[in-house]
């Protein structure tokens, strides 16, 4: 009996493990080159295993995408949540948290919003219901923390200001508005951030911005 529950816990664990190694690797292969292109032969062979072993896991590609895009929502809302907890100060925080989505988004460089959206809508549509509130609560918080430190003007509309970077955010995503040879996305990002920050700081916060991007570009 002893010797049965060993055995039935290694293989929980092991195909625990498994079924994160096709999660991590279809993550990696869909953000790198596209939802479209990317097939479950695509991902056995990066892993070096049978289509098989993914089905056993997987009933289809969709319910595979919708985990990978799950999982990466719940990552980076982890991750976020982490920064905001290190209390710095508002300017400091939203260029951590810019840089952290970038190190964890490959660059996004195969457009993958815009993949998702046209093939997988559902997907998108409830992935993006989650973004809003995430981002919504965090530009909030950091609205607060920044007047609280009089690095934002007095007279912002917190909400206001929410929804305009959300919107912004995902338009510059917009392959078609900023094609990725004119705009690569770090650069982009960069752009948006300070775009967005040099609209509301004091003069306070904008020598902490000067000072950031000036680094930055050392």
């Amino acid at each position: 009996m002893e010797t049965f529950i060993v055995f039935k816990v290694s293989y929980c664990t092991f195909a625990a493990l498994m079924k994160d190694k096709i999660r991590d690797t279809a993550t990696q292969l869909f953000l790198e080159r596209g939802f479209k292109s990317i097939t479950m032969d695509d991902i056995a062979n990066e892993i070096g295993m049978s289509k098989k072993t993914i089905y056993n896991e997987y009933t289809n590609k969709t319910e595979l995408v919708q985990d990978c895009m799950l999982n990466k929502f719940n990552e980076l809302s982890a991750g976020i949540d982490i920064i905001i907890a290190m209390d710095k100060n508002a300017i400091e925080e939203l260029y951590e948290i810019k840089k952290f989505v970038m190190a964890h988004l490959n660059d996004e460089k195969a457009s993958p919003q815009f993949q998702l959206m046209k093939y997988y809508p559902k997907i998108y549509k409830n992935l993006r219901l989650m973004q809003f509130d995430k981002m919504q609560a965090c530009v909030l918080s950091n609205v607060e923390r920044g007047l609280e430190q009089e690095l934002y003007r007095p007279n912002l509309n917190a909400e206001f200001v929410s929804r305009i970077y959300y919107s912004g955010m995902n338009s510059i995503k917009d392959q078609n508005l900023f094609p990725l040879q004119q705009f690569p996305i770090g650069q982009l990002m960069d752009s948006f951030l300070e775009y967005h920050l040099r609209g509301i700081v004091t003069p306070k916060g904008k020598k902490i911005l000067n000072n950031i991007i000036n680094s930055n570009q050392e």
